[in-house]
C-alpha cells in the first residue's frame, strides 16, 4: 500500500491555524505540523548553520571530559532552577542544591517543584534507551514533574479534558487560549509523528524548534506545560544522538529573554511568523552551546588547579581527599555529617578533611554557626551561576 506523501510547507508561508468560537469565547485550533519543511530564509539557515556546528563542538567537549556525568547534573540543577523560575517559583540554585531540612518553610513548596523537574529530566533522560520521545515518555514525566506539588489535582500523567488559558483570571481575559480539549489528542499525535517520522528531511533543530512552538500552542495538559515544553528540547537532542549527554538547556536564555519568548511564540499564532520564533529559538541554541563550551572548559580548568596543585598537597589524604572533590563536583554544599556517610568514615575525620578543604580554599562555612554548619564549594559553583 502506497503511503500518502506528505505536503511541503515552507516556512515564510506557514498558516499557523485558526480561531474557533467555542461557548462564550473562542481557543486557537492550530494547523498539524508533520509536513516537510522547506527553510528558504537566509537569515534562518545562517542561524541553523551556526547553531548546528556549535551544537557538534558541544557535543565533542562533553564526550572528552573525563567523569562528564558528574557536571551534567549540575547542569541539570540549573536547568530545574531555571525553567521553574519562569513559572514563578522563587529557588535559587544554591537552595535547590540543599537537603529539606535546610530550606525554610515558606520556600519549601517552590524547592519541591525544582526536585521533581530533576527528577522529571532524570527518569525521561533514562527511558529513552527504551522509549521514543512520544505522548506516552511525556504523561509519565509528566506525572512525575507535578507528583505532590501544586498542580497535584491538575491530573498528572494526563491531558487535558477541560479548557485551559494562559494570562487574565478568566477565559474572558486571557492572553492566550489554546484548542479545545476534544483537539488535544489528535494534535498530540500529529506533534508525535514530527518529532519521529524518519521520512522527513527536516533539519533538527528546525523540526524541535517547530515542535517546541506546537506544544506550547496545543498546551495539553492543565499545568506544568511550559517546563515540559522546555524540557522536550533536550530530549529530542540526546534521543536523536545530537548530544550524547544533556548537556543544554534553553531555560536560562528564555528566562533572561522572557518578554521576546512569549512574544515570538505569540507572533506565530497571531502574524504566522514562523521565522521569527525560529530565529530566536535558533540564537539561543547557539549562545547556549557556546555558554556550556565555556563552562566545561573553566570546570577543567579548575579540576586540575585544584586536583593537581591543591589536594595533592593533603599527603597520605589524597585518595580521600580525591573521592569527596568528586562528589562536590555533584553537590557542591554539603554537612559533616554527609561527608562522613558518602567517604564511609567517622564524623571526626569527615570534620578535619571539611578543615583540610576550608584552608585550601576549596570549601567555605556559609552558617557561621557551631553546630549544624553547611560548606559551599563557591568556586565551582559560581561557574553555574553566572
Amino acid at each position: 500500500m502506497q503511503k500518502d506523501k506528505l505536503s511541503t510547507v515552507e516556512i515564510t508561508r506557514f498558516k499557523a491555524g485558526k480561531y474557533n468560537k467555542q461557548y462564550g469565547y473562542s481557543s486557537f485550533s492550530p494547523e498539524q505540523v508533520n509536513h516537510e519543511w522547506l527553510v528558504s530564509d537566509a537569515k534562518v539557515n545562517r542561524l541553523l548553520n551556526d547553531a548546528t556546528r556549535k551544537l557538534g563542538e558541544l557535543n565533542a567537549c562533553s564526550m572528552m571530559i573525563p567523569d562528564v556525568d558528574f557536571f551534567i547534573r549540575m547542569h541539570i540543577t540549573k536547568e530545574a532552577t531555571r525553567s521553574s523560575r519562569i513559572e514563578g517559583t522563587q529557588t535559587s540554585m544554591e537552595e535547590a542544591i540543599q537537603h529539606a531540612e535546610y530550606i525554610s518553610p515558606e520556600k519549601r513548596d517552590d524547592w519541591q517543584e525544582v526536585q521533581n523537574y530533576i527528577e522529571a529530566m532524570n527518569y525521561a533522560i533514562a527511558q529513552l534507551e527504551k522509549l521514543p520521545i512520544s505522548t506516552r515518555l511525556l504523561k509519565q514525566t509528566h506525572e512525575k514533574l507535578l507528583q505532590g506539588v501544586r498542580g497535584k489535582f491538575k491530573l498528572p500523567g494526563e491531558f487535558r479534558i477541560s479548557q485551559n488559558w494562559i494570562g487574565g483570571a478568566t477565559l474572558n481575559d486571557a492572553a492566550y487560549i489554546p484548542p479545545h480539549h476534544s483537539e488535544v489528542p489528535e494534535l498530540m499525535s500529529d506533534l508525535e509523528k514530527l518529532l519521529n517520522n524518519e521520512e522527513l528531511q527536516v533539519p533538527p533543530l528546525i523540526r524541535i524548534g517547530i515542535a517546541h512552538y506546537q506544544f506550547e500552542t496545543i498546551h495539553p495538559f492543565l499545568d506544568g506545560n511550559g517546563r515540559l515544553g522546555r524540557l522536550l528540547i533536550t530530549l529530542y537532542l540526546v534521543s536523536n544522538k545530537i548530544l550524547n549527554k544533556p548537556a543544554l538547556y534553553l531555560s536560562d536564555y528564555f528566562e533572561r529573554n522572557r518578554l521576546h519568548y512569549y512574544d515570538n511564540l505569540t507572533a506565530v499564532r497571531t502574524q504566522h511568523n514562523l521565522v521569527k520564533w525560529l530565529s530566536f529559538f535558533l540564537v539561543g541554541v547557539l549562545e547556549t552551546a557556546e555558554n556550556s563550551i565555556q563552562t566545561f572548559h573553566e570546570i577543567l580548568k579548575l579540576r586540575i588547579e585544584l586536583e593537581d596543585k591543591r589536594i595533592i598537597t593533603l599527603g597520605k589524604k589524597v585518595p580521600l581527599a580525591i573521592r569527596l572533590i568528586r562528589y562536590l563536583y555533584t553537590k557542591p554544599i554539603i554537612d559533616a555529617a554527609e561527608v562522613a556517610k558518602v567517604l564511609a568514615v567517622n564524623i571526626s575525620t569527615a570534620n578535619r578533611l571539611i578543615q583540610d578543604f576550608e584552608n585550601l580554599n576549596i570549601l567555605c562555612e556559609k552558617t557561621g554557626f557551631k553546630r549544624n554548619r553547611i560548606f559551599v564549594f563557591e568556586q565551582y559553583l559560581h561557574l553555574f551561576e553566572r
